[in-house]
């Protein structure tokens, strides 16, 4: 659900931890324990690892010490910020499969750039690179739900104009979901930045509305007596 996930999906970003969520159930729990066992990865920061802290919201954070990871960091999450359950996540799933047994579940592409909305910068350009990406592989022959995904979350004036441009119909229908939509239907170059800029920053702001109660609670459980 991270910069793995990413690199899968042709934005390819250096990463220096894995990212994954999952159903916090007692049976994946149970899973997941016996995998860090092998790793011999360390729980590094509060949280401790608990599913109730992970239905939370919180992620919980490890450092593995195996000779074959050594070094790697692992982030586990079960419940994203305006991002679907679980299961539906699950059921949206892209599956990529490496001959000869590896295989890795993603989160889609649609939830993948949904999570990457935070108040963190480097987060925003990768939204961006995502979608052009999409783009990219899918521009010869695009799906109705192809160009939905372009209009809903394209992230860059010239690539808002194109759509525009090439789309005029469905634009106009998508703009009720994202007003801005119909700057770019009037070439508004100006009006189209500025929105895209507002935008942003209103998600930026709903991150951190969202993550301030948890980072009290860490800062509370930073304080108590180990």
């Amino acid at each position: 659900m991270g910069g793995q996930a990413c690199v899968f999906y042709g934005a390819a970003e250096f990463s220096r931890d894995t990212d994954i969520v999952l159903l916090a159930e007692p049976e994946n729990i149970e899973r997941l324990s016996r995998a860090l066992e092998e790793l011999r990865a360390d729980c590094i920061a509060v949280p401790p690892f608990s599913a109730d802290y992970l239905r939370r919201g919180h992620a919980v954070h490890f450092r593995c010490r195996h000779p074959e990871a050594d070094g790697m960091r692992l982030d586990v999450m079960s419940v994203l910020r305006g991002v679907d359950a679980f299961e539906d996540l699950w059921e949206r799933r892209t599956t990529v499969e490496i001959p000869p047994v590896e295989r890795y579940d993603l989160v889609s592409l649609g939830d993948l750039v949904q999570a990457k909305k935070t108040q963190r910068d480097k987060d925003w350009p990768m939204i961006r690179r995502l979608v052009e990406a999409h783009r990219a592989q899918n521009c010869d022959n695009p799906t109705r739900v192809q160009i939905d995904f372009w209009m809903r979350e394209s992230r860059t004036v010239s690539d808002l104009l194109e759509l525009a441009e090439t789309y005029p119909a469905l634009l106009a229908e998508k703009a009720i979901g994202r007003p801005l939509l119909s700057l770019a239907a009037k070439g508004d170059r100006e009006g189209l930045a500025a929105a895209l800029a507002d935008e942003q920053e209103q998600q930026r702001r709903e991150d951190r509305e969202y993550w301030a109660p948890l980072k009290a609670e860490l800062a509370e459980l930073r304080r108590k007596p180990s």
